[in-house]
């Protein structure tokens, strides 16, 4: 099976951790669908909203922030405001001082994703932007998500 049909079975109980939007007019563009661009914009909110919630992370004070290196996105099906949709997290890999996640997003009541991807964060001291080994807090609820190694990829 292809890597692209492996992301396409993906379901909501593959991912452990999932936020609900609610679409708005301006993420349609002229073709009436969610714009490509507006995906990458998803993934930042499941993600720093649990950074956020529960690996202790304070986008403004938080000694350590996390910067993205690499990013994908898998489309497999339009969605469209007024769409509400579910994002679900889940962490693939986690490194001492970087996470790759990966996100799927999912029209509410359906368990097939329209859309699979993410991005690999390394932390980084605030100040210096140099690599830094995750801070005990961030590594715990980052582990909390880690799917282990037989999990669909």
């Amino acid at each position: 099976m292809s890597e692209t049909q492996n992301l396409k079975s993906l379901g909501r109980a593959d991912f452990k951790y999932s936020l609900t939007y609610r679409t708005r007019w301006s993420d349609n563009d002229q073709y009436s669908h969610i714009n490509n661009s507006i995906y990458y914009h998803f993934f930042d909110s499941i993600v720093n909203t649990y950074l956020i919630e529960s690996c202790g992370q304070n986008p403004q004070q938080s000694p350590s922030i996390g910067l993205v290196i690499s990013s994908w996105c898998q489309y497999f099906a339009p969605l469209s405001f007024p769409d509400v949709l579910d994002f679900c997290l889940r962490v693939k890999k986690l490194g001492s001082s970087s996470v790759t996640y990966e996100i799927g997003v999912f029209k509410q009541g359906s368990n097939i994703p329209a859309a699979v991807g993410g991005y690999t964060h390394v932390f980084v001291d605030r100040e210096s932007r140099k690599s830094i080994t995750l801070q005990p807090l961030t590594r715990h609820g980052l582990s909390a998500l880690l799917v282990s190694d037989g999990a669909k990829l």
